[in-house]
């Protein structure tokens, strides 16, 4: 569990009736109990929220996967996702089987200079400094949806970037998908009117 000196958590919801998540059970709490806070990491000041307790856990990492995947249907309204996009390096690791569930395909988005092809590229920024995205160029098709699914919403500056790529390419972002999200750095004011889903608010 988060120690006492962490902020109160939330089971984060975005939108439908009261005690679900677009038809996830709401009672998706039990998975903090899995994320692990680290002081001071990767400076002073800043709590990260490691997730590999959860990840080394098949009962979370698999309840955690069903309920990033159910909450589509919600944020789209039924309609079709082409694309799952998953951020480096931890966004990959939970992008990944979201996208084999929907039936989609997956695409990594790179720090820079990783891709071996010919990329687009978005610079942004954290709250600990600024970086680079990179897509390849044929990842995304004019008119393709696609789902955005990360570890953590914090300030929202690399959610952003992606939402910048995806247009760039002619794609649209269907909706944006975390598990974590920490509230009070707002980064969900920067992703417009972007449907987005929180498993746990922070």
């Amino acid at each position: 569990m988060p120690p006492p000196t962490s902020p109160p958590l939330r089971t984060g919801r975005a939108g439908g009736d009261a005690g679900t998540l677009h038809g996830v059970s709401a009672d998706v709490g039990w998975l903090a109990e899995h994320i692990r806070d680290i002081p001071d990491y990767p400076k002073p000041g800043i709590t990260f929220r490691d997730i590999t307790p959860l990840l080394a856990d098949a009962k979370a990492f698999g309840a955690c996967v069903d309920a990033l995947a159910a909450v589509v249907s919600g944020q789209t309204g039924g309609g079709r996702v082409d694309k799952v996009l998953g951020m480096e390096a931890r966004g990959f690791i939970l992008a990944a089987p979201v996208a084999y569930k929907l039936g989609a395909a997956f695409v990594p988005v790179r720090k820079a200079g990783k891709l071996p092809w010919a990329v687009a590229r978005e610079e942004y920024s954290l709250e600990y400094g600024d970086d680079r995205l990179e897509i390849h160029r044929d990842a995304i098709h004019p008119g393709e949806r696609v789902l955005v699914v990360d570890d953590v919403l914090a300030t929202g500056g690399t959610a952003a970037a992606v939402d910048r790529l995806v247009s760039g390419l002619g794609g649209s972002v269907a909706g944006f998908s975390f598990l974590i999200e920490l509230a009070a750095l707002s980064g969900r004011s920067r992703l417009a009117d972007r449907p987005v889903t929180s498993l746990l608010t922070y």
